[in-house]
């Protein structure tokens, strides 16, 4: 039995990597909408409903929502990489995401959260009209 090293090993057989997941490119200083926060913001377009994306709603944190619906006190986040491994779902993200929602709460501001895949099947909307419907 003869030995050789794990260099010579990948000389001889080559080394399988993983290829990296696609990231939408970034410039400096500018947000990537993602899937979810498009259809949304599409969706409300069509309904009418006016809207604020990216809204600064803490007087001295820069916390921001991915919605604000005009003329409510309604924040709607969609909420990312629940599949993956994402920021939303890992420790330290989870407990910053809890002080963020917990701090809207106090300032009278009341949350919605929905993953994509209930922004794109339509409940999302379906749950925000059905809120709005007790405004009007």
């Amino acid at each position: 039995m003869t030995s050789i090293s794990v260099a010579e090993y990948h000389k001889l057989y080559g080394t399988k990597t993983r290829k990296k997941a696609k990231r939408q490119n970034k410039m400096k200083g500018e947000k990537v909408v993602s899937e979810g926060e498009a259809k949304l913001a599409s969706d409300l377009k069509a309904l009418k409903i006016g809207f604020v994306q990216e809204f600064y709603f803490h007087p001295k944190r820069q916390w921001r929502a991915d919605f604000h619906i005009l003329e409510t006190k309604i924040l709607v986040e969609v909420e990312g990489g629940i599949w993956t491994g994402g920021r939303h779902t890992r420790g330290k993200g989870f407990i910053h995401d809890i002080e963020k929602y917990n701090a809207a709460t106090v300032l009278g501001y009341q949350i919605l959260r929905f993953s994509t895949e209930q922004v794109k099947s339509g409940l999302a909307i379906r749950q925000i009209e059905r809120l709005l419907g007790g405004f009007k």
